[in-house]
């Protein structure tokens, strides 16, 4: 009887799925590898300070609220959002910053002080990633990527067509905008999307909607609140939580997931959901007759970025920063080349602080300031304390610079994390943070399929499969794979294991 569901994995993919399937009636069991829910948006406390450890943005706040109305519950039941204004700080070369103002009159205005008319191009440019917006977030990312009949809807073909998806961004967004500084201010979404703006689609320009008209959002108390919401929320529908539960292996007869093991404890299963990293299943926790992809396969794949993660508690309160700043002092191409087209520690690295005691008290002491500092590198570089130690510096002395105190003197707890602890506690592919890039080439039905080939009732979710990298996409996710369990697996419904309706219409190898 397809009653029994484990997920593993409690980021925000594993969650969603859990909890969606729980609501449908499942006795669900969610097992995570960490003594902490949440997977790359844990946090952790030290000396006073609370770090989110991971995810900073709050973008796209009609998913989560979306999302939660699923239940019959509202995002304000679980954790208080305010809107940021500035929305971000752009630090750009010269010693010049630019302050993101939340409204879009006042956004319009500061585009025309850099270029003539673009405040009417910015309104073109808005009307058109809207409609991406609409389409792509409320329909386009909710198909799960299985078969190209998805997509066989007229008027969702010609939508299709109009989203830009064959052009590139780069060329997009110079259609509209001249000045450089415009130019950065608007690419700067995509750069965690895992290529250059010449090899992402315009229709991420969807992104600059979320940005700007959606606006940049924070959850009192940090990000993790989210976390903590979403936890309750799967409680309240039944999901059993087990933390410390890292599994080891899937248990396989005929062709059909019976259970999972951890270092203590096997689990009996009727479905499984793997939203642990997918490399990760695929590889090392399935055998090679069950596998999906072979290692061929998954070394081809483009990564989105990895990241070098500084968190800093000061001793003092820091002047001429906001909550979210960008440092864009260096030369932008250059940094995303040596991410995605020639992998290497950067250069000059372009880096991003988040100052969230700016906004929180609670996340800091008082009088003193919680900074988190994140460069984005290629993923699978080599990883050294004598590395993390140089780029320190480097970032510092810029951060010291802009905001004209000596910063470096004042800290009194840092910690450092990077390639070795991504795949220490997540077993992310090459240390990746984001997951799959987004390129033309790894969309929709060209990422990895969210169920298994040859395992029958093995599912995944999260960034290595669709819709993509990201908090809302991996909300998305768990959504989405919910959904294709329910199709095969009514709760309660007798499953015929010798039917097939394992094979893909069409298949990447």
């Amino acid at each position: 009887m397809s009653e029994k569901i484990v997920v593993i994995g409690s980021g925000f993919s594993g969650l969603a799925a859990a909890t969606s399937l729980a609501h449908e009636g499942y006795k669900v069991t969610l097992l995570e590898k960490n003594k902490v829910a949440g997977g790359r948006a844990r946090k952790f406390e030290a000396d006073g300070f609370t770090f989110d450890m991971g995810p900073s943005w709050y973008w796209m706040p009609d998913v989560f609220e979306s999302y939660f109305n699923k239940f019959g519950k509202k995002v304000s039941d679980y954790y208080q959002l305010i809107r940021l204004d500035p929305s971000y700080k752009v630090i750009l070369d010269g010693e010049r910053s630019i302050n993101i103002p939340a409204n879009l009159e006042e956004l319009k205005a500061l585009f025309e002080k850099f270029e003539k008319g673009s405040s009417e191009q910015l309104d073109r440019f808005l009307k058109q990633s809207a409609y991406k917006y609409e389409v792509g977030i409320n329909q386009l990312v909710y198909k799960p990527g299985r078969s190209l009949l998805e997509f066989a809807n007229i008027k969702l073909l010609y939508d299709v067509l109009r989203m830009d998806i064959f052009v590139s961004f780069h060329k997009h967004i110079r259609k509209f905008f001249r000045h450089p500084d415009l130019i950065k201010l608007m690419e700067f979404p995509i750069l965690f999307l895992g290529a250059t703006s010449q090899n992402t689609p315009a229709l991420y320009s969807l992104m600059n909607y979320a940005d700007i008209a959606l606006g940049t959002w924070y959850p009192m108390g940090g990000m993790h609140k989210i976390i903590e919401g979403i936890v309750k929320l799967a409680e309240e529908n039944g999901v059993d939580i087990r933390l410390g539960q890292e599994v080891t292996k899937i248990n396989i007869e005929n062709g059909i997931a019976t259970s999972v093991a951890t270092v203590d404890n096997i689990y009996e299963a009727d479905v499984i959901v793997a939203g642990a990293d997918y490399h990760h299943i695929d590889q090392q926790v399935l055998t090679e007759e069950h596998r999906n992809y072979n290692e061929k396969y998954w070394e081809n794949r483009v990564m989105a970025p990895s990241s070098l993660l500084y968190y800093l508690g000061i001793d003092k309160r820091v002047d001429n920063l906001n909550h979210h700043n960008l440092f864009f002092d260096e030369d932008f191409n250059i940094h995303s080349k040596e991410i995605y087209e020639e992998p290497s520690w950067p250069s000059k690295p372009l880096f991003y602080v988040s100052a969230p005691s700016k906004t929180d008290a609670t996340v800091a002491p008082e009088g003193k300031e919680n900074l988190f500092i994140l460069i984005p590198v290629a993923p699978g570089l080599k990883d050294t304390e004598e590395i993390r130690d140089k780029y320190y510096h480097m970032v510092m002395d810029r951060l010291e610079k802009h905001t004209g105190t000596n910063i470096r003197d004042a800290v009194i707890y840092k910690r450092t994390f990077a390639q070795k602890d991504f795949i220490n506690d997540y077993h992310a592919f090459k240390g990746n943070a984001y997951g799959l890039a987004n390129t033309l080439t790894q969309t929709a039905i060209l990422k990895p399929s969210l169920k298994n080939k040859k395992v029958k009732n093995l599912f995944y979710t999260g960034q290595l499969t669709v819709p993509g990298p990201g908090v809302p996409p991996s909300l998305i996710s768990g959504q989405v794979v919910a959904k294709e369990v329910v199709k095969e697996y009514k709760p309660g419904k007798k499953q015929d294991i010798n039917s097939d309706t394992n094979t893909p219409l069409v298949e990447t190898t």
